[in-house]
């Protein structure tokens, strides 16, 4: 009987999927929840948020691997904010690793006409491996509400699409290990660039500053972005190009080990207009491809997000990654009992018929709607706080070590600010701050 059940509940959710995918109707996948139990900056800002769907072009994109000159081509999500309000709710369409397509609704409203983009600060957000553009689009409508222009990248060859995760599951991890930074810094270039057709989405666009979000592989791309290098050594080189030969081997080492995006470790500069870094379960810590010397001297503001039982980049190579980053205000936020499952979207029915497909978005300890709600809290945080100046925002970093509120003389010590009382549990907070 419970097979039976479960086929036909398996096969209702796919019928009903696809009904909703041929019909342009999504599926809802957040439940209400009282707004006072939430965190402060998880409410949405004053903006009406627009988005478009994009596909943009490096024409100079010169292959690290044979040096031949290959454009590349990323499809990107945009939020921003916008005046029109009518009821036109986007509608998110992709497909889950094992390749179902599934639709969801979201918030903003589908290439709507967008306000001035004039001296406005930039949020790059970069998905893991597999993954898609808009795994975090709640992170993407949250911060355009509060006047940001948000960039979501499809890094090509990393996504759900382009991996057969039966096939070949690690077709493209080659090169997701060179792309994610050089990606996630011409998205930066591309659109500070009057000349790249952007009138399309305002008749003026001019960035003030960025920030970069990655999740993963997409926080492993954010750490080099902002000047991390890479320093594979000769195994785990040998690993990733298939080959034990001495020479090849060296090759193929001064390909992976670069600096902020691409650049030589002899001779790098972090682009100025980077100020904010938050970092979502970076990989990388645990299998030593980051230079210690060179994440210390990282300037630009971090946030490293992760959970203590993260067994897919490993926690204790998140916490030295942040321990490192001693030479700028840094911060490491962690889910007590949280696995690596910390920034997408809750799982869309689809997803719910597979255990594979369901672990790409599931965690066993933690709702996520819970954990996508305090990820919007703290990364506009970091926003406000680095890209705006915004002092009050800095308050909301600035924190005590356990969110648990221990008792005090009897009573509750005081919550973490910007959460309600007995409702901030389950995290821990460290910072390394300068006094510049």
């Amino acid at each position: 009987m419970k097979f039976i059940y479960q086929l036909i509940t398996s096969t209702l959710i796919i019928l009903l999927s696809l009904t909703s995918i041929n019909g342009q109707e999504g599926q809802d996948l957040y439940t209400i929840e009282h707004a006072d139990m939430l965190p402060e900056l998880s409410a949405n800002g004053s903006s009406a948020v627009g988005v478009k769907t994009m596909t943009i072009t490096d024409e100079d994109y010169s292959d690290p691997f044979d040096g031949q000159l290959k454009p590349r081509s990323l499809k990107v999500e945009i939020w921003y904010p916008t005046d029109q309000t009518e009821d036109a709710n986007a509608i998110y369409t992709n497909q889950t690793r094992g390749g179902t397509a599934f639709s969801i609704n979201g918030d903003a409203v589908r290439d709507a006409t967008s306000i001035s983009l004039e001296d406005i600060s930039l949020v790059v957000l970069s998905h893991g491996y597999t993954g898609y553009r808009t795994i975090m689009y709640y992170l993407g409508e949250h911060l355009a509400s509060h006047s940001y222009l948000v960039v979501s990248i499809d890094h090509t060859d990393s996504t759900n699409e382009d991996v057969d995760p039966k096939a070949n599951p690690f077709s493209g991890f080659k090169s997701t290990l060179v792309n994610r930074a050089r990606d996630q810094q011409f998205v930066l270039e591309y659109f500070s660039n009057a000349k790249n057709g952007v009138a399309a989405l305002a008749t003026t666009v001019s960035i003030k500053n960025a920030g970069v979000v990655g999740y993963s592989m997409g926080g492993y791309g954010a750490i080099s972005t902002i000047g991390g290098c890479y320093e594979f050594n000769e195994e785990f080189t040998g690993q990733m190009i298939f080959s034990k030969d001495t020479e090849k081997v060296k090759a193929g080492q001064k390909i992976f080990n670069t600096c902020a995006a691409g650049q030589s470790p002899d001779n790098f500069t972090v682009d100025p207009r980077w100020e904010a870094m938050v970092a979502y379960a970076p990989w990388g810590g645990d299998a030593g491809v980051f230079s210690d010397p060179s994440i210390n001297k990282i300037k630009v503001p971090s946030l490293y997000i992760s959970g203590n039982l993260d067994d897919v980049s490993g926690y204790d190579g998140i916490k030295n990654q942040f321990e490192q980053t001693t030479a700028a205000d840094s911060y490491l936020l962690t889910y007590i009992n949280a696995r690596h499952n910390i920034a997408p979207h809750p799982a869309p029915q689809e997803a719910w018929t597979s255990e594979y497909d369901f672990g790409h978005y599931h965690e066993p300890a933690w709702s996520t709607q819970q954990l996508n709600w305090i990820n919007q809290h703290f990364t506009l945080a970091m926003m406000n706080c680095y890209l705006k100046d915004d002092d009050g925002s800095c308050e909301y970093l600035d924190l005590a070590p356990s969110s648990d509120q221990p008792m005090e003389e009897g009573k509750l010590s005081a919550p973490w600010k910007g959460f309600d009382n007995r409702y901030g549990t389950g995290m821990t907070w460290d910072m390394s701050k300068t006094d510049e």
